[in-house]
């Protein structure tokens, strides 16, 4: 018989990045590290993001998810993510098929910060609500095209994860 998930809410963490990576990768799970948005009359900024994290061979990334799309599951045994959706809205699912644990958050304009992922856990986003979302991303170790350090599976290969809208 098929076991469901039940995803739970990522550990938060409002210490410094440093501090969370750590604890994610301590814990094999991912931490998410709210960030405050500064604004004034010019507009708005979030600063210092990766601030003691970031590597000379890491890399940094930024890709448009489109209305209606998911992008999982893969994986990494070597790099970490840090995931800012700085426009529109993800939902962010994380599974660690060790024990079968599943982690949920919706991030994004309204929920800023940094969403950190350890290897070797499963993850991928699918876009919230009916615009475009951006997600700028580091990650620890720069894409290798001769050895791509990932590992891919089907969106609906975790039975029971809610990528849709949970209504109710």
């Amino acid at each position: 018989m098929e076991r469901f998930v039940t995803p739970t809410a990522p550990k938060v963490i409002s210490d410094s990045i440093p501090t969370a990576f750590e604890a994610a990768v301590a814990g094999k799970e991912p931490v998410f590290v709210p960030q405050q948005v500064f604004t004034d009359d010019r507009g708005w900024s979030l600063m210092n993001q990766l601030l003691g994290v970031m590597k000379p061979e890491g890399q940094v990334n930024f890709s448009v998810q489109y209305p209606g799309v998911i992008k999982a599951w893969h994986r990494h045994s070597l790099q970490t993510d840090f995931w800012i959706c700085l426009t529109g809205h993800i939902k962010v699912g994380v599974y660690r098929e060790d024990d079968q644990k599943a982690w949920l958050a919706v991030i994004g304009e309204k929920k800023p910060g940094v969403m950190i992922i350890p290897p070797p856990l499963w993850h991928g986003a699918a876009t919230v609500g009916d615009t475009q979302a951006g997600l700028l991303y580091y990650v620890t170790h720069a894409y290798n095209a001769k050895q791509p350090d990932e590992q891919r599976r089907a969106h609906d290969s975790v039975p029971g994860f809610p990528w849709g809208v949970r209504h109710g």
